[in-house]
């Protein structure tokens, strides 16, 4: 494991910069939540019948897509798998945001009430809650099953919300964010997709862009001033669970479920090149900040790369 001395954090302080006021940006980000935010019950028409011929996803973004597999399947077939990804991916949101939410009730546990980075933590909780029952509506509506998580992994979440750093929280945080929120910026304006699915596209761009700028500020924040200890788990833990973010991305009971191979289909998407490179250019403004504040160093580094996320 690299060794950061304080040297170290004195360069990355200096290249960072001053470090935003944390009151000040959370005032901000709860005037942009009053402005923008959406209440998915009434802002979206769950009555609307699903669109013939319209996708769930777009299909550069379905795992399979460009893959021998691929080229073999029917145009039919292709829409299925679309759905059922779409609702793995639904299922692995309202799995992270439910994390994120324990988390962040960690994180304001022992901080000032009143204070404007508490209420927009809690505001924040808020979002989450509603994107939840979104995603899970969202599901029910395209009749597709939900796709939860590897029992293992279901449980090492529970070592994570109970052991995790305040660092290493907001890490993780924006690794469940990020990369999804690139594939719904591709999705929302894309008009072979299914109107409703836009639509909650829409509205979880929309309200995470806030989270992100939440968590961002924080992550930089604590990467200064946390102890030497806390940055060097933070680093192995972030890794880690980058590792597992991959993994559990898309379950392979999909492709059972349109009647495709599991094994087959697992190592087609595991040796496609259009599949790596989607996956890298959705995490690479995560990683790139990562990078320059100091997270993918030492074997943190080494585990991002054998998720796939990192080239």
């Amino acid at each position: 494991m690299t060794t950061v001395t304080e040297r170290d954090v004195q360069v990355l302080r200096d290249a960072l910069g001053p470090l935003r006021d944390r009151e000040q940006i959370a005032e901000r980000l709860l005037e942009s939540s009053a402005k923008h935010s959406f209440d998915p019950d009434t802002e979206l028409d769950w009555d609307a019948a699903v669109e013939d011929g319209k996708w769930f996803w777009p299909p550069e973004l379905v795992s399979l897509y460009d893959t021998p597999l691929w080229r073999k399947m029917s145009e039919e077939q292709r829409m299925d798998l679309a759905r059922h990804e779409a609702a793995s991916l639904a299922s692995l949101g309202i799995w992270f945001e439910i994390i994120l939410m324990q988390l962040l009730v960690r994180h304001i546990y022992d901080k000032p009430v009143t204070s404007n980075h508490v209420r927009y933590a809690l505001t924040e909780i808020a979002d989450e809650c509603r994107h939840s029952m979104m995603f899970g509506r969202m599901i029910q509506w395209g009749q597709a099953p939900s796709y939860p998580v590897p029992r293992v992994y279901h449980n090492l979440a529970r070592v994570l919300k109970t052991v995790s750093t305040t660092p290493g929280s907001f890490a993780a945080t924006l690794l469940g964010e990020e990369i999804l929120d690139w594939m719904q910026r591709l999705t929302f304006p894309d008009e072979r997709v299914q109107t409703l699915v836009r639509g909650v596209t829409r509205i979880h761009v929309v309200e995470e862009a806030r989270h992100v700028r939440y968590a961002r500020e924080e992550l930089r924040r604590q990467m200064v001033t946390a102890p030497r200890w806390e940055r060097e788990f933070t680093r192995l833990s972030c890794g880690e669970a980058a590792r597992v973010f991959s993994v559990c991305f898309i379950n392979p009971q999909v492709y059972e479920n349109v009647g495709l191979d599991r094994r087959e289909a697992v190592a087609q998407v595991k040796a496609s090149g259009h599949r790596a490179e989607v996956m890298q250019s959705g995490a690479k403004r995560l990683t790139d900040f990562l990078d320059d504040i100091g997270v993918l160093n030492g074997v943190g580094r080494k585990l991002w790369k054998s998720s796939g996320l990192l080239a």
